[in-house]
């Protein structure tokens, strides 16, 4: 196993529309026994080579790698932040039919059921506690919300909660490809609403709340299953997150963000901090832009006085995984992107 160092730390390198009856639990015959659950009935990811039946490519012609997460979009330029599940049911009109199940026990905390308001079309976001951490579930392009599902509603993994279709107020979803877009995600920041409205042109809306996609941050849900499937057990998401590989590592002088008392786990100690008082965090950040490791720092550990600060850039990941566009090289010199940049203002606000 390779091994890298991480802020003093030796740790492996680990790469509504027509609603539907409700309906009881389908339980999950082909699962994993961790907290993560298949959210259709589609197993096939569990089956070696047959990817092509489990992830949804964007064209017919196209591979299935396009349905998976991360830079698999515009030659590697462009960001899918879920994975995207073939169908197995159809009607007559061959319209899909899948029920969609809860990955995970959690609490219903936001339904859109006006279509036109997102390219995920009709999607629900499920609140989930997994190690004392929280973090969200996300199914769109649904046809239909099952009957009387609302936000507080506590669901039970397993347990339908919609049907899968191919609604969105943007691309045409052909029947061939009509699947569930699925995430798993963390969120960036309670403020967002405010932190929105500060940073966004005049008149543009937010029709979403704290559950704008732009708050949440997507963690590969293909790689979650597939490891809690492992037999030999012992998955820990906890783990799964901090051992992410380090696109680059930034200083920010904030002490008192949201993300800092929602994900406390992912909070490493440094007793120079704890004796003098942290004046900032060091953060590392993912090439999707998690932040995965945050360290406290004081103010003598700290030479600039920029608010926010690159501090280096791993060259190998960010040419193997560019899409997010965090940092641009100028010359010999890497900066932080204008989407780095904005990462982290929402992130601190």
């Amino acid at each position: 196993m390779i091994l890298r160092v991480v802020f003093g730390f030796i740790l492996p390198a680990w790469s509504l529309a027509a609603s539907v009856p409700a309906q009881p639990s389908t339980g999950h015959t082909n699962d994993p026994g961790g907290p993560f659950h298949l959210p259709t009935a589609n197993a096939s990811l569990y089956t070696r080579g047959e990817e092509a039946k489990f992830f949804a490519p964007t064209a017919p012609d196209k591979p299935w790698t396009g349905g998976s997460f991360g830079c698999v979009r515009n030659d590697g330029w462009r960001l899918h932040e879920g994975v995207d599940i073939l169908h197995l049911q159809a009607d007559r009109r061959g319209e899909p039919t899948d029920p969609v199940m809860a990955t995970a026990d959690g609490t219903v905390v936001y339904i859109n059921s006006r279509p036109s308001l997102s390219n995920y079309g009709n999607y629900i976001v499920v609140r989930h506690l997994i190690e004392g951490m929280e973090v969200c579930s996300v199914y769109a392009h649904l046809s239909a919300v099952r009957a009387g599902l609302k936000a507080g509603d506590t669901v039970k993994s397993g347990e339908v909660i919609a049907t899968m279709g191919r609604t969105s107020n943007a691309e045409t979803i052909l029947r061939e490809r009509a699947h569930l877009h699925f995430e798993i995600n963390l969120v960036n920041n309670d403020n967002f609403s405010g932190w929105f409205k500060k940073n966004s042109p005049p008149g543009e809306r937010n029709d979403h709340g704290e559950w704008n996609g732009q708050n949440l941050i997507g963690i590969d849900p293909r790689q979650i299953l597939l490891q809690e499937h492992n037999p030999n057990g012992g998955f820990s998401l906890t783990n799964f997150i901090r051992r992410q590989t380090e696109l680059c590592r930034v200083l920010v002088r904030a002490t008192n963000f949201p993300f800092l008392r929602r994900y406390p786990m992912l909070v490493v100690r440094n007793p120079v901090a704890e004796k003098e008082g942290a004046a900032g965090y060091e953060i590392a950040l993912a090439y999707n832009g998690l932040p995965f490791v945050l360290m406290p720092r004081a103010a003598s550990e700290i030479k600039s006085t920029a608010k926010i600060q690159l501090l280096s850039v791993n060259e190998s990941e960010e040419k193997a995984n560019p899409c997010r566009r965090l940092v641009v090289k100028r010359g010999s010199r890497w900066e932080l992107a204008n989407d780095g940049q904005r990462l982290l203002e929402l992130l601190t606000y």
